[in-house]
């Protein structure tokens, strides 16, 4: 689980081209079947950019039928991109959440 948030994150990061001065605060939400870690400690943990932006875990309301083992984080951040700009990230399984979203 720890490298697919770093994963996500940094994408996150880079597609936008985000740095750390940008960055007000990250919300992660995870699905009720991950039990491992809380993935804001791994995000502070792996990822130096984030050692002073506030983080927070929420969890996903346990839905029949939605996608397992899931991560995702809303970032809320200073930019001057419009919102068409803005590049989703999904990774592996989650493309399927935002499939108009997703991007390769």
């Amino acid at each position: 689980m720890a490298d697919r948030v770093e994963a996500m994150m940094r994408a996150v990061l880079d597609r936008n081209e985000l740095g750390s001065e940008q960055l007000i605060s990250l919300l992660f939400s995870a699905t009720s079947d991950i039990h491992s870690t809380f993935p804001a400690t791994v995000a502070r943990a792996r990822i130096p950019e984030l050692a002073d932006v506030p983080l927070m875990n929420a969890a996903e309301l346990d839905i029949a039928g939605a996608l397992p083992m899931c991560i995702r984080v809303m970032v809320h951040a200073s930019t001057d991109r419009a919102r068409s700009e803005i590049v989703h990230v999904y990774l592996e399984g989650a493309t399927a959440l935002r499939p108009d979203l997703a991007r390769p």
